[in-house]
């Protein structure tokens, strides 16, 4: 089984998208996904700098676009899809368009809608993100409860991504659990955290409209690592992890469960290929940044990989 999986916010970085654009009608495509999302990507993706693109509205928008882009020149080029796919966090979206549950249209339509209200609802609290790397998870989960900081990203691995109140944040880096190093994160928000409860209604009523189909692959949600075969579940778990911890580490043990045999990962790759050297040891990788990385996941995909 090859399962491929999409990225989240914090993996771009400036001019990511110039290779991209050289292939037959990707600059068409994006234009119209920067009229869904209402973002210029390939303004955002080829001259934009660091500080520009780590605008939530910027980047979630940007980081969906490219791994579409790559999925799409990945299926054209293998002459089939994966057995399964998943998303990191705002990579959900990318996940569900590539398992069939909405188009791409709609993916970009609720991708802007769903980085405007993360970034709204950001401003309202100055909060902040850090990973907490190593130690023993349950004196980690302790600590963060006596600073009433929550757990975002249990990526697996020995890493675990924790947001809340900045004073709070500087604390915990102060005084990290023993055997921890903490990391500050430079996002904009207590993202996948009650802070974003604004941000869950906006993202709700947008979903409203949509008419999703059922998964035509294995689909995977951040929720708890399981398999979903309703598009309307997905959907309503989309919106749910806005404001709730995404569960990488379960959705890596899921892929071991289900015997997954390679793993590729759409651009802006190499955050999930990281993890996976840890979560999954042994299983081939192949993190797709640029289109010359095809060619070696079109032989991972058709079995052809060395």
């Amino acid at each position: 089984m090859i399962v491929v999986v999409c990225p989240g916010q914090g993996s771009q970085t400036p001019g990511f998208l110039a290779p991209w654009l050289e292939l037959d009608g990707v600059a068409d495509r994006l234009s119209a996904y920067s009229e869904a999302a209402e973002v210029d990507l390939q303004q955002h993706g080829t001259v934009s700098d660091a500080d520009t693109i780590r605008d939530t509205r910027v980047a979630q928008p940007l980081i969906v676009a490219a791994s579409l882009i790559a999925g799409d020149a990945l299926v054209a080029r293998a002459g089939r899809r994966a057995d399964g796919v998943a998303g990191h966090s705002v990579g959900e979206i990318a996940a569900l368009v590539s398992s069939g549950v909405i188009d791409a249209e709609t993916g970009m339509r609720l991708v802007g809608i769903r980085g405007r209200a993360m970034a709204d609802a950001a401003a309202q609290t100055p909060t902040g993100m850090s990973a907490v790397l190593g130690g023993d998870e349950e004196a980690v989960l302790a600590r963060l409860a006596e600073l009433d900081l929550s757990p975002a990203n249990y990526n697996g691995g020995g890493q675990l991504v924790v947001a809340g109140a900045l004073p709070a944040l500087a604390a915990l880096a102060e005084e990290p659990v023993k055997g921890t190093r903490v990391i500050p994160l430079q996002v904009a928000g207590a993202f996948h955290t009650g802070y974003m409860a604004s941000a869950v209604s906006a993202l709700r009523d947008a979903v409203s409209t949509v008419a999703p189909a059922d998964p035509e692959i294995t689909l995977w949600t951040n929720r708890d690592g399981s398999m979903v075969s309703d598009g309307g579940t997905a959907l309503t778990y989309l919106v749910d992890q806005v404001s709730s911890p995404v569960r990488w580490d379960l959705c890596m043990a899921s892929f071991a469960e289900q015997g997954i045999t390679g793993l590729i990962e759409l651009a802006p790759a190499g955050a999930l290929t990281g993890l996976a050297k840890r979560g999954l040891r042994g299983i081939p990788a192949v993190a797709v940044k640029t289109p010359d990385d095809l060619d070696a996941a079109v032989a991972l995909l058709n079995g052809e990989a060395a």
